[in-house]
């Protein structure tokens, strides 16, 4: 599994001064400043000096990467699993076939192999190479050639501003210190008229797992209430291990709020499209190329009582709501 093939190595840029990379060889280096980067079982690793709160989170994931695979796993096994959420069916089908497709935080990439389809080129950019080893392990296994990975730091992110149609970060920004200043490294990323689809913890959805957390924490992880996650894996100690560390222990948490996420696209230019699930109470279910078209209504009150009632729908699994824009022209 080559890293220096033409149309990988194009997306590849410089973490420090944002040079196109080449790749001689053993490893890439920048063109424009020289600097040399090394590549490990096919993953470039495309990372600045390392900093405190990276390395924290960085250390983490290593621990337990999330997340994980269950025993036995095939490539159709992983698509019916992926096709069980309505999102990943969505996403899917509004990504054009030949599209060239960036998940930021994929973690092990299990959605980057959902994703990897047709002519479709997709890579996964981690801080974690324990997630990315698991990942190109599967693709490997899968016999998937058009996914890859890198391993680099979404504030600095080691790929070439405006090179991806859509763009794709769930679950990763309220993780970040600076969620909003890392939205901005990744929003520059998209090309124009290309998209951008971010998932992050809404405050108000938020609320029923802090409050189960809170019991959690108190009985040493003993007793969790009402969480269907660990329900469902309860037959898969490892993947039910990985959920607990990171919605029960993680060292760094964001909750936001619909009206938040909205700031951020202005000030990157981006146009908000819509969420998933719709801010709007009687919206259709979505179909086909939906997801990528601006939704009808977007009435600040209404958008404010709908993640009020997110607590009760989406506060089950941990809060967590989809954004999605287009990137505006220059």
């Amino acid at each position: 599994m080559a890293i220096a093939e033409p149309d990988l190595l194009a997306v590849l840029a410089c973490p420090v001064c944002g040079g196109p990379m080449l790749a001689p060889p053993a490893g890439l280096c920048c063109s424009a400043c020289g600097r040399s980067f090394s590549v490990s079982d096919g993953i470039p690793d495309l990372r600045c000096e390392p900093d405190e709160p990276g390395e924290v989170i960085r250390g983490f994931y290593s621990a337990a990467p999330f997340p994980g695979y269950p025993p036995r796993d095939s490539y159709s096994a992983l698509r019916l699993r992926a096709a069980r959420s309505e999102l990943a069916r969505l996403l899917d089908q509004a990504i054009a076939p030949d599209a060239l497709v960036l998940e930021v935080g994929c973690g092990t990439g299990q959605m980057c192999l959902f994703l990897g389809t047709g002519d479709r080129l997709v890579v996964g950019a981690d801080l974690t190479r324990a997630s990315l080893e698991l990942a190109v392990a599967a693709a490997r296994r899968f016999g998937l050639e058009r996914v890859r990975f890198v391993e680099t730091d979404l504030r600095q992110p080691g790929l070439r501003p405006g090179a991806f149609d859509v763009v794709y970060c769930s679950g990763v920004l309220h993780h970040t210190p600076a969620p909003e200043a890392s939205f901005h490294a990744i929003a520059r990323l998209v090309r124009p008229g290309g998209f951008i689809v971010v998932g992050v913890y809404n405050a108000y959805a938020r609320i029923p797992h802090r409050l189960r957390r809170a019991v959690a924490r108190l009985t040493g992880l003993r007793w969790i209430p009402f969480d269907p996650v660990l329900r469902d894996r309860a037959a898969e100690p490892a993947r039910r291990a990985a959920w607990l560390r990171d919605q029960y222990r993680h060292p760094e948490e964001h909750r936001h709020t619909m009206a938040e996420v909205h700031g951020w696209f202005e000030r990157s230019g981006v146009t908000f499209l819509r969420t998933y699930p719709s801010s709007m109470f009687a919206e259709p279910p979505l179909q086909g190329a939906e997801l990528f078209e601006p939704a009808e209504d977007d009435w600040p009150l209404e958008a404010v009582l709908q993640q009020l009632r997110w607590s009760w729908t989406l506060g089950r699994e941990g809060g967590l709501f989809v954004a999605v824009g287009q990137k505006r022209p220059r």
